[in-house]
């Protein structure tokens, strides 16, 4: 079987899992941070965890483009710098600003990250910077291209100032949870996934890729039944929760 064969095969099989997961998520909260629980086998300290399973994105995706032999293209080196900003900052900054001491997460769970941050870098970073007819610097100026990294961005900056908050809730050494106020708190739950969706669903549309849209797709099926299980948990725990609140998406769920 040639790559490009099993490449063709994995991407259709990614895509079917994402929707089996979806559902599966829909009835159950993964058992890490707050919902974390004996019963689901050994676990490691939480930081380490997040590391990882996320640090297999980075890596993955700098091979892909190493071997891909398009470095000297603009677009490429584009989607090189938003791929690798997004997951070196969650690989190794965002970790260590965790302020749940004690938590753990189970090495279920961390393998699961692990296969889905390392068949995400290679479908993306194989299909940019080898399989794809090639992105010139024509690319660059597409509205295409302009409305996904303007999309990617804002959700860069959204997700970042929603992790600053729920940081921020927790003095050094605090466990407990409160009720995270300003920026998109003041309307939904999950800000820091509404975020994330719309940095994956602005990748899809920058690089304008079937894989692209299956990681849009994985991120859906990921944190939309998590955006609900923390809003429901949020209402069951704090009586005075902000009854406006929606889970993800303002004014409407």
């Amino acid at each position: 079987m040639s790559e490009q064969a099993f490449f063709n095969g994995l991407i259709i099989g990614w895509v079917l899992l994402a929707a089996i997961v979806f559902s599966v998520l829909l009835f159950m909260a993964a058992p890490y941070g707050r919902y974390f629980k004996s019963g689901w086998g050994p676990a490691i300290n939480n930081k380490a965890g997040w590391v990882i399973m996320e640090a297999a994105a980075p890596l993955v995706f700098a091979v892909c483009f190493f071997l891909g032999g398009r470095a000297n293209m603009a677009t490429t080196l584009v989607f090189l710098g938003l791929w690798e900003v997004h997951y070196l900052h969650r690989a190794f900054i965002y970790p260590f600003g965790l302020r749940n001491r004690g938590r753990g997460m189970p090495l279920v769970v961390v393998g699961f990250g692990l296969l889905f941050n390392t068949v995400n870098g290679y479908l993306n970073g194989r299909y940019l910077f080898t399989f794809a007819a090639g992105y010139g610097n024509q690319w660059l100026g597409d509205p295409r291209f302009i409305i996904g990294v303007a999309l990617f961005l804002a959700g860069f900056i959204i997700n970042r100032q929603a992790d600053r908050i729920l940081r921020n809730l927790r003095r050094s050494g605090e466990s407990g949870y409160k009720i995270p106020y300003g920026g998109l708190y003041r309307w939904i739950s999950c800000p820091n996934y509404l975020g994330e969706i719309v940095i994956w669903v602005g990748w899809a549309v920058a690089t304008w890729s079937l894989p692209g849209l299956a990681f849009a797709a994985w991120t859906v099926a990921n944190l939309v039944p998590r955006a609900r299980s923390h809003h429901t948990w949020y209402r069951k725990r704090f009586p005075d929760y902000p009854p406006q609140r929606r889970a993800l998406l303002p004014g409407i769920w």
